[in-house]
């Protein structure tokens, strides 16, 4: 009976170990399969608002902190633009001090916590840059996806496609260039997102799933008098970019395809965040296991994929060491594999999604001559 008692309390214990870790790689996957659209991700740090003055704001000194270039930076209840750090501003050991070239939402405040984000710009095109626009709804296999429609004179169109922790005001960053060379654009929105169909499982899918709402984008281009369009994402929206450019019904139609920050493997992203979380080493295959069994997430390891590697059209990939959440090594990969289609612009200590705030001139310039033969 002893035996008995003690086989059943094994046994119940190794149940119990095995549902806390199944638990805890569910919890762990959420870090990529319930990324909130506008917040941080768990790789940005949360910085310290140490003070303000005209013209400049106090920061906690971190690497973050350090990055070249400008970001927005965000924190409950407020949105700033933060410029180059000051290099001649009275600092501490700890803190750091930066350009506060405008605050476009609330106040930041001394104590307030805060992170780096991509987006510079809060609103639409009109009221963020005075840009003319229409609001369109385009419909999709789950409903409306609200879209903003910038007119342009070219028969060529740039659909813009945000990624994880941002919102389509990402787009917003390169409105101005791409409205400067009369490329009609459209950003829209896509499931998941504020005012878009919930996705049924209420999962992000990394752009697995997500890439048919650019599909519905792309033919309502075709319809409303696009000749050809370009397929322009960050991270995950990258990842939509290359899956519609492989699997849409209407792919001879993409002529070109801009990434930044291309998420190209989803187990490591996934791994990444689930690390920035202080996921123990341990589950992190479980927190990759979970999300494959949360989500489908076997891509193109299944029997039926479509093979993205082969890409047959013009590429413009941006992207850098810097990045923790897509790693670089994939995009160097992918542009050794296609030295004929792919062309890598290299951004330096720029973190995920980033690469325009970093170093805004080269990365335009780099933008102007891919987009300038397929205009």
């Amino acid at each position: 009976m002893r035996t008995a008692r003690a086989t059943a309390a094994a046994v119940t214990a190794v149940i119990g170990a095995g549902a806390a870790a199944v638990a805890a790689g569910r919890f762990a996957s959420d870090a990529a399969l319930k990324a909130p659209p506008g917040g941080p991700l768990p790789t940005e740090p949360r910085l310290t608002v140490h003070g303000t003055a005209a013209g400049q704001i106090t920061l906690t000194r971190d690497l973050a902190a350090l990055r070249p270039g400008r970001y927005g930076l965000a924190g409950e209840g407020f949105h700033a633009v933060v410029g180059p750090v000051l290099a001649g501003a009275a600092y501490s050991a700890d803190t750091v001090v930066r350009r506060l070239e405008r605050v476009t939402r609330g106040t930041p405040e001394r104590g307030d916590r805060a992170w780096f984000t991509p987006n510079l710009y809060v609103g639409d095109p009109g009221s963020a840059l005075g840009l003319a626009h229409d609001d369109i709804d385009i419909p999709s296999e789950l409903g409306s996806l609200p879209t903003w429609f910038l007119p342009g004179a070219r028969d060529t169109w740039v659909i813009t496609v945000h990624g994880l922790g941002t919102t389509r005001e990402h787009a917003l960053n390169v409105m101005e260039f791409l409205h400067r060379h009369r490329f009609p654009v459209l950003a829209p929105a896509y499931r998941g997102d504020v005012g878009a169909p919930r996705p049924p499982d209420g999962l992000n899918h990394l752009g697995e799933t997500e890439w048919r709402d650019l599909d519905a984008a792309i033919r309502y281009a075709l319809t409303s008098g696009a000749r050809q369009v370009v397929l322009y994402g960050w991270s995950t929206g990258a990842t939509m970019a290359l899956r519609a450019a492989a699997r849409s019904g209407v792919r001879e139609h993409v002529a070109g395809l801009v990434l930044d920050s291309p998420v190209l493997s989803w187990e490591a992203t996934l791994r990444a965040l689930a690390a920035a979380r202080r996921t123990p080493g341990a589950l992190l295959p479980l927190a990759v296991r979970a999300a494959q069994g949360r989500t489908g997430l076997y891509g193109d390891r299944r029997a039926d994929a479509v093979h993205l590697a082969r890409i047959s059209i013009p590429t413009l990939i941006l992207h850098g060491p810097g990045d923790t959440v897509a790693p670089w090594l994939f995009s160097r990969r992918l542009a050794e594999a296609h030295p004929n289609t792919v062309i890598l612009h290299t951004v330096t200590s720029a973190p995920h999604a980033a690469m325009w705030n970093a170093d805004p001139d080269s990365y335009e310039e780099a933008l102007r001559r891919f987009l300038t033969p397929l205009m």
